[in-house]
């Protein structure tokens, strides 16, 4: 399986990539391909709700959302990866989500399979609240196949993230695909 993975966090050493390459590692160990984009170094802009695409056509905007576009239209699975930025993704995985427009049809028809890794340093049970609903509603709308989430709680830096179960726990998603 081909396996995109849009990393949302501009912190490359933070404790979104350690849920990541954790992932990373348990898929390449199943034989998956895992390809992984860090959508923080690219140049997309945000959508300008022109519709100029009629919503499966080229967007106006001429920047690297094209790489997006094309990877995720050859993959069998992509991965929502963010730390939980005021209970929502990261606003710059955020602009590559609202890009989808531009071909929501193809997309849908493709009938990938997802998954969510996200931290967070909060650890109350409410924490991913918003979140969780936005990537259901996401899973839902464009026909996608949930294959889980890893919902780290109390992932405020690094150590704190290494020290808990969520590496593993993003490890045993990617072997279980």
């Amino acid at each position: 399986m081909k396996i995109v993975v849009l990393m949302g966090s501009p912190n490359i050493n933070g404790s979104t990539s350690m849920l990541v390459q954790s992932f990373r590692k348990g898929a390449e160990e199943k034989g998956h391909s895992v390809c992984v984009i860090d959508v923080c170094k690219l140049n997309i802009a945000p959508c300008t709700g022109c519709v100029a695409c009629g919503y499966e056509g080229d967007c106006v905007q001429r920047d690297d959302n094209e790489l997006i576009r094309q990877k995720l239209l050859g993959c069998d699975m992509v991965v929502f990866a963010t730390p939980l930025y005021y209970y929502g993704m990261s606003a710059q995985l955020k602009i590559v989500v609202d890009r989808f427009c531009a071909y929501n049809s193809s997309l849908n028809r493709r009938h990938l399979k997802s998954a969510l890794l996200t931290v967070a340093w909060n650890s109350d049970d409410w924490t991913f609240e918003a979140l969780e609903a936005h990537y259901r509603t996401l899973v839902r709308y464009i026909n996608f196949e949930d294959m889980g989430m890893i919902l780290g709680y109390g992932c405020g830096s690094p150590s704190m993230t290494g020290s808990g179960a969520y590496p593993e726990k993003a490890y045993k998603l990617g072997r279980s695909l």
